[in-house]
């Protein structure tokens, strides 16, 4: 995919603004002329995500919100913010995760797991839910989840709720496509190659992880797919490796 589409004049929402892909996907938003909601946990590495998107593009906002904590009223009051001081949502990009490390389904704790299939499933879905309204008033707009694919590092084994919350987008993607139709919001997802991050280092040593490569190799692809050139990819889970 090119990274050369623009998002000009475009308000972007991108939850898990702090981690490896979503600080990469907000720099690279900014640079593409959207103004960039930075939705996080943790507002010291939301502040230095803010400071790189501020130097390259649009003044980005900062909303400090914990996805695990947050409730579908908190999302509805996201929504409702957004939309009373930016006046517009044009795209979604989800790349908040949970992931605690390999572990066998059968000793993982159960907090443990009912928290993955939250963060990295339940709270997606609640926060794209709360968001449609708006992006459903855009000319172009788009929900582009991020998606790991446990089976591609060789065995689907151990990855307990995460993986499992992984799968069940597989299937939400296209389902909610075909409910919103062709008129509607795109929905599609991005399911990039191993990427250098802080989750993946809790699965692989980093020393011997010699596949995975920098977030800001797969920054260029979210951009396409939140920009109007993503609308070839309606509905669909997009493959890309760096």
């Amino acid at each position: 995919m090119s990274g050369a589409s623009s998002l000009e004049g475009r308000v972007i929402l991108v939850a898990g603004a702090a981690g490896g892909l979503g600080s990469a996907a907000t720099v690279a938003c900014a640079q593409a002329g959207a103004t960039v909601v930075l939705l996080g946990r943790k507002v010291a590495p939301l502040n230095r995500v803010y400071d790189a998107a501020r130097a390259v593009g649009p003044e980005p906002v900062l909303y400090p919100l914990d996805l695990e904590g947050a409730s579908p009223d908190d999302f509805d009051e996201l929504g409702q913010r957004i939309e009373a001081d930016l006046g517009r949502l044009d795209g979604l990009l989800h790349c908040a995760a949970e992931f605690k490390g390999l572990t066998p389904l059968q000793h993982t704790d159960p907090a443990d797991f009912a928290r993955a299939l939250h963060v990295d499933l339940t709270a997606r879905w609640w926060l794209t839910q709360a968001c449609l309204p708006l992006l459903a008033k855009s000319d172009a707009g788009a929900v582009v989840f991020a998606i790991d694919d446990p089976a591609r590092n060789g065995s689907p084994a151990f990855w307990g709720g995460y993986g499992l919350a992984q799968a069940a987008q597989v299937t939400l993607v296209p389902m909610l496509q075909a409910e919103l139709g062709e008129h509607g919001p795109r929905v599609s997802g991005l399911r990039p190659g191993p990427m250098r991050t802080g989750l993946r280092g809790k699965a692989f040593q980093p020393n011997t992880d010699l596949k995975a490569k920098p977030a800001s190799a797969y920054a260029a692809a979210c951009v396409e797919l939140l920009s109007a050139a993503g609308a070839a990819q309606r509905g669909r889970i997009v493959d890309v490796l760096a």
